[in-house]
Parts: C-alpha cells; structure tokens; sequence
C-alpha cells in the first residue's frame, strides 16, 4: 500500500518525462507521481482500436500496479498526455514525394496520404471516445493535448526534430523550469496558446478547422 495517493501520466516518449516530470512532481508533490511511457502514440498503433483503447490504457496502469505493488485505490487519477499530429486535418493532407511526414499551420505532406488517413481517422475516434471517458477501470482519467506536438508548444517550433533533439531540448526546459512551476502555469496558461473554454469546450475546439496544427494546449487543465 502507497502512503501516498498515485498519479499515473501517460506520455508519448522519454522527452515528455524528462520536460515535464520535475514539473508535475514539485506541483503534485502531495502524491506519487509515475510515468508511463508509451514509446509512440498509442491511439495509431496497429493493435489499438476505438473498442479495445480503454483496455488498452487500464493494461498500462495495470503495469504500474503491478510494478510497484499498488492497488487500484492507490491510484488518485490518471493524467494522459497526446501530441495531436493534425489529427482532425485530413482535408489538409498533401502528397509529396518526401520520407516521413512533414507538418505545417496550413498542410501535412506525405508520400502516402491514404496511409495517413487511415490513421487520422482512427486517431480522431479514440480521442474522441478517451475524452469523454472521465474514468479507466473506476479510476478518473483525463486526457490532454499539444498541438500539433509538445515541441511546438513548448517551443513553438513545428519541424521533425531527432530523438537527441527532443533529449536536449526537454533537459534545457526542466531546467529552466526548476522549482518554478508557477512560472510555467504562467506559460501555460497563456491567452494565444490556451484552447479556449472547458475541458469538453476545449477538445471541440481542437477538432475544427486547423486547430490540431496550430499551436494550442489545453494542459493548462491540469492544474486548475
């Protein structure tokens, strides 16, 4: 049995830990703060789908549990964190001969659309089920956004940087961030970058138009 209450977080890669953890540590230093990292975006991958995704994020607090010896009253909550990757955009998709797939405020290029729709679509439906879920296996969830990824709202730059790239860059914010974190609520929380409204407010207004591109964040969420 934890002493203190669990938060689990949910990240994409090792950069989100290493930008975010001290942050959330020190502002939720009342728990037990445990990341999951997922090594990739879970609401694309080949085994997930719209009806298995909550079995899919209860198997990874499952691992946690497991871990660490906790049962599921340890657990105060489950915060997930998701880079969009225009995800509601597929009208924005263009082929170009190119490797990989480049991002844009306007357009995504890619050498295979169909392949990027396809993925898209079943990204937008997952996330569309996960944010309105509110609970996993009884514990409460809440699921939340960097558009079009955590680099470009941290440092709004919107290009495809390397694994070292996105080491280096998490180092230099956490340490700029140390034992500030309301400082980073400050930029966070900032009018241009916030997407407006409440939490539910704040994913229906990252389906429209270009949002998912665009520069926007509703972690500000977090920490209210």
């Amino acid at each position: 049995m934890s002493e203190k209450k669990v938060i689990a977080v949910i990240v994409e890669g090792a950069s989100d830990e290493a930008a975010l953890g001290s942050i959330l540590k020190e502002y939720f230093s009342s728990a037990e703060i445990q990341f999951v990292v997922v090594h990739g975006d879970i609401t694309t991958k080949d085994y997930t789908s719209i009806d298995n995704i909550l079995s899919k994020i209860n198997n990874l607090i499952e691992s946690v549990k497991q871990k660490y010896g906790y049962k599921r009253e340890d657990f105060l909550k489950i915060i997930h964190i998701v880079d969009m990757d225009g995800a509601f955009c597929n009208d924005a998709i263009v082929e170009k001969n190119i490797e990989g797939v480049r991002y844009y405020l306007d357009r995504i290029e890619t050498k295979y659309p169909d392949y990027l729709i396809r993925k898209h679509t079943q990204k937008a439906e997952i996330l569309s089920k996960l944010y309105s879920s509110g609970k996993i296996n009884g514990v409460s969830y809440r699921i939340y956004f960097n558009s079009c990824n955590l680099e470009h709202v941290l440092f709004n730059e919107l290009k495809d940087f390397t694994d070292d790239e996105k080491a280096d860059m998490a180092d230099d914010f956490a340490e700029k961030y140390e034992g500030k974190v309301e400082n980073f609520i400050e930029f966070i929380s900032q009018d241009d970058l916030i997407a407006p409204g409440t939490f539910k407010q704040t994913w229906q207004f990252i389906e429209k138009e270009k949002h998912s591109l665009e520069r926007f964040t509703n972690m500000h969420l977090i920490f209210k």
